[in-house]
């Protein structure tokens, strides 16, 4: 599989796709008005396990600084524009993510 991942700022979705193929679908958290989720086509460029803080059981770094996506210890945010910018997801989700994600995977966002 060389996957791509697809996320929807307005649907709060992040969906991973094998080519054209829909291989699986998450409910995601997004940034807020002042602090947006950043637009364009990125890559995850690290990984990191229990990065402590907000950011639940595992940070993928964007090569756009300062953004991932990450889990998140307050799963009542999932489904809203809430963020820093960052892609919150659930920590199980995040994690299956992660499985299937490698480093250089591309991340588009947009609306």
């Amino acid at each position: 599989m060389k996957p791509k991942i697809d996320i929807s700022t307005k649907k709060h979705q992040l969906k991973v796709l094998d080519g054209n193929r829909l291989v699986k679908t998450y409910p995601i958290a997004v940034g807020k008005i002042v602090t947006a989720t950043p637009f364009g086509v990125f890559k995850i460029i690290n990984k990191q396990l229990y990065p402590g803080g907000p950011f639940g059981v595992l940070w993928m770094g964007l090569s756009k600084p300062h953004y991932g996506i990450h889990g998140t210890n307050n799963p009542s945010s999932i489904g809203k524009d809430v963020s820093h910018g960052c892609i919150r997801m659930y920590n199980n989700d995040v994690l299956e993510l992660s499985s299937m994600a490698p480093v250089g995977t591309p991340v588009q966002i947009h609306k």
